[in-house]
Formats: C-alpha cells, structure tokens, sequence
C-alpha cells in the first residue's frame, strides 16, 4: 500500500492525523492531478501554437467557438461528478460493493449522455461561427473544428467518467500519468495531421480526437480491471440505472449543469463581446486565455485532491477532519498560483511570442496577461473551495454564487469597458470578477454549512 492509500485508511477507519499528516497526504495527492493539468495546458499551448503559426486566421477560427467547447466539456464533467462524488462517499463509509453499483450505472448514463452532446454538436457547427459574431473568413475552419471535436466529445465523456472514478477512490498517480501520456500523444497526432498531412485547423481537431480515443480505452482498463477497489472483473451486477442512484446524481450534477451552461453561455457571450474588435483581439484572447491557464490548472489540480478527501471524509462522517482538508487545501491553493501568476508577469511577452509570430497579437496579449495575473491569488481560492464544495455533494449555492458573480459582474463590466478599452477592458472585467469570486467562495468556506450535506451515505437499491 502507498503512503498516500495508508493515509487515506485513517480517514475511513477513523484514525487521528496530524497536521503534517494531513498536508503531506493533500500534497501527495495533488502533485499528479497538478501535473496532468499541466500537461493539459502544455498541450493547449503546444497546439495553440501550432495552429498560431498558420497565422490570425487560423487561431481565430478556433478561438471563436472555443468557449462553447468548454461548454460542452462541462456539462459532460458535471454528469461525470454525479456518480464519482457518490463513489467517494461510499468508500470513505467502506462500502465497497456500494460503490461499485454506482459505477455500473454511471457506465451506462455517461455513454448515453455523451451520444447527445456529441450529436448536438454535430447539428448547430454549421451555424456557430456565425451565431457568435465570426466572419466568413473563419466560419468554415471553426464550423469543422467543431464538429470533429463534439464528435469526439463520446470518448471525452468517458476518459473523464473513468479518471473521476479512480480519482475518487484515491488513485491520482494513474489518471494523472494517463493524461500526460493524452498530451503527448495530442501533440505527435497533431502534428502529423497539421503539419505532415497539411490538414491545418481540420488536423487539430483530428489530432485531440484521436489522443481522447486511445486514452478513454486505457483510462477504462485501469479502472474495470486493474482497481483494487473499483474493479468489475469477476464481479458480476446490474448495469440498470436505479431511481435513487440517478437521484442522488441529480442533485449534485444538476447544478453542475446547470452552472456549466449558464457558466459556458458566459464565456460565449464574452467572446461574443470580443468578437468585433476584430481578428487580432479575437486570436489574442485565445492565446492569452491558454496562456493563462499555465497559471490556474494547478488550482485545479489541488481541487481534485480536495474533492477526493472531503468526498472521503463526508461519508466517513468525520466533518472536524473534513474541514482541516479544505482550509489546509485553499491554503496550498492560493500559494501555489500567487506564484504562478508572479511568473506570468514576469515572463508574459515570452510566452506570447511563443504562441503567435505576429507582433500585434504578442503585444496585446502580453498586455491583458499582465492585468490578470493580479486575480490569480483569489482565482485560487474560489478553485479550490469549489472543489472541497464538489466533494461535500454542496453544488447548489455555489453554482449560484458563480453565475451571480459571472453575470452580474463579469459580462457586465466587459460590455461597459469594452467601448472605451478594447480587449484590456475586457480582461479588466475578468480580473476584478474574479477577485470578488474568491472572496465570496472564502466567506462560504468560513461560515457556511456546506460540511454537512449528505453526511450520510446514500442508500442504493
């Protein structure tokens, strides 16, 4: 057994931590999920800067229907947490055979789910480019894009079905090293279909896609064969959906939801907002926005091992050690990207330059960079208090405290400062919502009684 899984049986026996305890196991927890959403950023980076180098146009035509992609991602990944946040509480109450049930039903929602996403896609790419304000010039490039990614969103679906589940029950090495292993194959595919068969923005598409597939089938291997807790093999049951399991879904997913599509059609809109300002703003805001999250997947890595522990802790019922986990987590959160964000200052026209050969775009970029990075310490903080939220089955409230703050800051300030700044009002508007976002999270984290749902392990048929 690892020292992280021995740490993790004193939750579950209900065995006393000490601090150092519990910020070693945070720590060892959070190092391959920050690593893998590293990797992921590497190779967005890596991609964007492939598809930059073909010049404004092509970065564009991607930049214009990114936001409604991460849309779609969402929404796949809030069905995804559903299931896996009841998984982790069934293991932290030792319920082993419980949660194995969970996961034979979530199999079965997310492959369904997923053929709908992927074919709504399919259906309004002709149209999205210019629903979102896109020009002729790019419309065809972004409407194809589209469409091949959305496709492929069926193994996006289920990588990331499969990834939350073993991270749930504790295993992060795995998951994390899969995804590494997802970029780096997202990089050699991506080259060969740009750059080797000439296939430009079409071969990004294809090159991801492909990465997603080979991925979706290891992540599965390691998760219905290989898991010492997790494993179907030789472990026979009903793969039929049950009332009360997709109940309990429900109310931790539905808000997810639909946060992620309020949350996504925020994004849309901003870049509906970004989109007259012509094409250079539009492949800067891109760039800069793929940039910027060198600085925030680490946030999200720390997340990951905070919704793994507090998910553990709640169904152990242990609310005191739950709540250690999630102060020492935010801590750790906040250090880590005030220093990432410190070195995107720094290094900001450097990474510009490596993402776009035009002069233009590196200058703006390097500009709306330089004014986000001061948010990146609070941006922490609603990351990682989301996460400990996530894990304690606590959704609603903070899904609408996120699309208050979105709506009612964000989108508001970017259409009052755009007419007068340009994409720096823009980004204006983005730092100081999410500022005052981290600081609402850490009020909740503080004085809320988000600890003390589902403190009792669902009960399944």
């Amino acid at each position: 057994m690892s020292k992280s899984q021995d740490l993790l049986s004193y939750i579950r026996e209900g065995r006393t931590m000490t601090q150092r305890e519990k910020l070693n196991l945070i720590v060892q927890l959070s190092i391959p999920s920050i690593l893998a959403q590293l990797s992921a950023t590497v190779m967005f980076f890596i991609d964007a800067s492939m598809v930059g180098h073909l010049g404004a146009k092509a970065s564009a035509s991607i930049g214009i229907v990114e936001s409604t992609g991460w849309l779609m991602g969402g929404l796949a990944s809030a069905v995804n947490m559903g299931f896996s946040v009841q998984v982790a509480h069934f293991i932290g109450a030792n319920d082993f055979e419980g949660a194995r049930r969970v996961l034979r039903q979530s199999l079965i929602c997310s492959l369904v789910w997923s053929v709908i996403l992927s074919f709504s896609c399919l259906a309004i790419s002709p149209f999205l480019p210019y629903w979102l304000g896109g020009s002729a010039e790019i419309a065809s490039d972004a409407s194809l894009y589209f469409a091949i990614i959305g496709l492929c969103g069926i193994f996006f679906q289920m990588e990331g079905l499969a990834g939350s589940m073993l991270k749930c029950s504790g295993n992060m090495k795995v998951p994390s090293m899969l995804n590494i292993g997802m970029c780096v194959m997202d990089v050699v595919f991506n080259y060969l279909f740009i750059y080797i068969l000439d296939l430009g923005v079409m071969g990004a598409a294809m090159g991801t896609g492909l990465a997603e597939l080979v991925t979706a089938i290891l992540m599965l291997y390691f998760l219905l064969v290989k898991s010492d807790m997790l494993h179907l093999k030789g472990r026979p049951g009903s793969f039929r959906p049950k009332s009360d399991t997709i109940g309990t879904a429900f109310k931790i997913g539905a808000p997810m939801g639909l946060q992620h599509m309020l949350m996504g059609g925020a994004y849309v809109v901003s870049t509906y907002i970004v989109a007259p300002l012509g094409t250079v703003a539009i492949a800067a805001h891109s760039l800069a926005i793929t940039v910027e999250s060198l600085c925030y997947m680490p946030g999200y890595g720390i997340a990951e091992a905070a919704t793994t522990l507090v998910g553990q802790g709640i169904g152990a019922g242990q609310r005191t050690l739950t709540r250690s986990f999630a102060h020492l987590s935010v801590g750790l959160g906040i250090i880590v990207m005030t220093l990432m964000g410190i070195l995107m200052w720094i290094f900001a026209p450097q990474l510009m330059t490596l993402m776009s050969p035009v002069d233009e775009v590196i200058a703006v970029g390097t500009s709306i960079l330089r004014i986000e990075a001061w948010a990146e310490p609070l941006f922490a903080a609603a990351i990682v208090c989301n996460g400990v939220f996530v894990g304690a089955g606590d959704t609603l409230k903070p899904a609408i405290m996120n699309l208050l703050s979105m709506w009612g800051v964000r989108l508001t300030l970017a259409w009052y400062l755009a007419k007068d700044y340009g994409l720096k009002g823009v980004w204006m508007a983005m730092a100081t919502e999410l500022t005052f976002r981290g600081i609402i999270f850490l009020w909740r984290l503080f004085v809320g009684k988000w600890n003390q749902k589902l403190i009792t392990t669902p009960k399944q048929s």
